[in-house]
């Protein structure tokens, strides 16, 4: 019952025909409805005119690859969350990908139980945090550097101003920590902070004027 709602639809893209099998059949098993795109091009046409649960997005596709399909879907403003996969383990490929909107990263590796928990709790999340204006407006809509941010960013931001740790932000994230780790960098990088204290300080400052 309720197979065909968007909210268990998982839109599995992957040129190998045996992942998008082996991927398929895991979700189908843990009560979700798999649909696979076997390139970026169907997949974003699908993907802007229906937002499933979540998105597994393969990195190295051919043609274009999967931080160009992110770049064109837009992927930091997207609904919903988008796992870039690799059965690579590259660090490098993984913060590139965090910073082009990716949600998260993840191993094709990684056994289906642990696979299947990721996504479901980035569902589950993505939708409490949703239901409670995404948490984003615990800090102020404009404070120098602000408009650098992407949504994601601002989600972690507000966080940090309120103390959270790395392993609290990720897990009210619905995200694992070294992502979380890669957005602060950015964050800091971009707001000119040299560490959370003084991260925290700019927003807090602002706030006070406000």
């Amino acid at each position: 019952m309720g197979e065909n709602q968007p909210g268990r639809e998982i839109y599995i893209v992957d040129d190998d025909p045996m992942v998008r099998d082996v991927l398929s059949e895991v979700f189908a098993q843990a009560g979700y409805r798999a649909i696979s795109f076997v390139d970026g091009a169907s997949f974003v046409t699908a993907a802007r005119e229906r937002v499933p649960a979540c998105v597994i997005l393969d990195i190295y596709m051919p043609g274009r690859s999967g931080l160009e399909i992110l770049r064109d879907l837009d992927a930091s403003n997207y609904p919903a969350p988008i796992f870039v996969a690799s059965g690579r383990g590259d660090i490098p490929s993984a913060v590139e990908a965090i910073k082009n909107g990716a949600f998260d990263f993840i191993e094709k590796r990684l056994d289906a139980d642990s696979l299947v928990k990721r996504v479901s709790d980035a569902i589950t999340a993505r939708s409490q945090r949703r239901q409670n204006h995404n948490g984003a407006d615990t800090i102020p809509d404009s404070f120098p550097g602000s408009d650098l941010l992407t949504r994601r960013e601002r989600e972690v931001l507000a966080l940090i101003v309120a103390s959270a740790t790395n392993r609290e932000a990720a897990t009210s994230l619905g995200i694992s920590q070294r992502t979380v780790e890669i957005h602060r960098a950015h964050i800091m990088h971009k707001l000119g902070a040299k560490n959370s204290v003084d991260l925290a300080r700019k927003v807090i400052r602002q706030e006070r004027r406000a």
